[in-house]
């Protein structure tokens, strides 16, 4: 009886089901055993895809209802093996097996149920995470194709101070992705260009068809368009709202599209307080700090100075969101140029750091961070698709183009100039 006990609870750790077809309820352990089989196709499925078809195993995990199917099914696995582990241990007898036996055989079958139901339950409830997160973020808005072989995504940095009128863009760029390669090309529009040019036949081009001047705020800089349509022009995009979209982003984008001379396909808005959520979620951000950085800005409310206290001193340091949020935002004895490099450096650590192990590690709180602050109108069809691209982009070297000095003075652009050098450094 010893012996069958260790049998018994060693099938039913292999091969859970097999206990029940040897030695007690068949039916069960061929229901048991079926499922066993799934569980096993599904995974070697899943191993196959990732080496011959990620797009297909991307597309499965990122869009409801395969998640869905997958949450119920890993569900249903825990309640299966809870109910064949107990049944085994039923069938094991212990009572009638060699007393110093009976707690190792009973261990065993615990160790073998956390082994197995364990996972399943863990696995199902992050799936059911991800599908909350994916319904909440992406919608199910229209695919787009790629232009002349590139996706243009506009990411916007917003912050909305108690100073300040309305939310405000202060980190602007356009990603430029080649569609099969993930080569990609970062462009960093400074917050303080000037005259920005429109794209052919948007509303905004026909308010201000000579490039944004004599606006209705109170600079007309590149990062006041927000403001201007959010709050006080909104009737010039009345479908914004429909499509997943605010009519202060459609207006970004469509000055980024007149400036860059490139199609913006998705946006992506994350507000700054957020990132630093975004980033405490993956447990810290790697930096090598050139220069000290103030986490200050040198004056008070009322513009009087105050001496800064603290500081972010050069090195090799790993950020927590509070930190990379001042790394990304300090123009103290710096300039709006120094803080884009400084934005651009993190996005790329970031892109670098969000491995598939610190992802899975981390996922709840980086699905509820990214819930809470960012906005896309990212369809959720496309998610495994720019998910294989994307891992693709980590493993080569990003580009890095800012519309400043030596290209252009954002203060006297020459719009010519920015274009013809945006082609060149998105030409395939």
């Amino acid at each position: 009886m010893t012996k069958r006990g260790w049998w018994l609870v060693g099938m039913n750790f292999l091969i859970p089901g097999s206990a029940q077809v040897l030695a007690g309820n068949r039916k069960l352990g061929r229901f048991g055993l079926a499922a066993t089989l799934l569980l096993w196709t599904l995974a070697l499925v899943a191993l196959v895809l990732y080496f011959v078809a990620r797009g297909v195993l991307f597309s499965a995990v990122t869009m409801p209802a395969p998640l869905l199917v997958l949450q119920v099914l890993l569900a249903a696995y825990a309640v299966l093996w809870l109910v064949l582990t107990l049944d085994t241990i039923r069938l094991a007898r212990l009572a009638k097996a060699y007393p110093a036996a009976r707690l190792l055989v009973a261990g065993l079958a615990v160790v073998s149920l956390v082994a197995t139901a364990g996972p399943a339950s863990y696995g199902a409830y992050l799936f059911g995470v991800q599908r909350g997160f994916v319904s909440t973020l992406f919608g199910t808005g229209p695919t787009a194709d790629p232009v002349d072989g590139q996706y243009n995504i506009l990411l916007l940095g917003a912050d909305a101070g108690p100073d300040r009128q309305g939310l405000r863009p202060d980190s602007i760029t356009v990603v430029s992705i080649d569609a099969e390669t993930g080569e990609t090309t970062m462009i960093g529009l400074p917050r303080n260009l000037v005259r920005a040019p429109f794209s052919a036949g948007s509303p905004m081009q026909s308010l201000y068809p000579d490039g944004y001047k004599r606006c209705n705020v109170d600079v007309c800089m590149l990062n006041s368009i927000y403001t201007e349509v959010q709050l006080y022009s909104p009737e010039l995009y009345p479908n914004a709202e429909a499509i997943g979209s605010q009519p202060g982003i459609e207006a970004m984008r469509d000055a980024a599209e007149g400036v860059t001379g490139l199609e913006i396909q998705y946006f992506g808005l994350i507000d700054m307080q957020g990132f630093a959520d975004l980033i405490d979620a993956l447990g810290g951000v790697t930096i090598d700090v050139k220069t000290r950085v103030a986490m200050g800005a040198g004056h008070d409310e009322n513009n009087n100075p105050v001496p800064i206290d603290a500081w972010i001193e050069p090195g090799v340091q790993n950020l927590d969101g509070f930190h990379a949020l001042w790394y990304a935002r300090s123009r103290y004895l710096t300039s709006d140029y120094d803080r884009m490099a400084r934005q651009r450096e993190l996005q790329q650590a970031i892109i670098q750091q969000f491995d598939p192990l610190n992802v899975l590690t981390k996922f709840e709180g980086i699905a509820d961070a990214g819930a809470q602050v960012v906005k896309t109108d990212i369809p959720q069809s496309m998610l495994g698709y720019f998910t294989q691209l994307a891992m693709k982009a980590r493993d080569q070297p990003v580009t890095e183009l800012a519309v400043t000095m030596p290209l252009t003075d954002p203060e006297n652009p020459d719009y010519d100039v920015v274009h013809a050098a945006i082609a060149a450094a998105t030409a395939p």
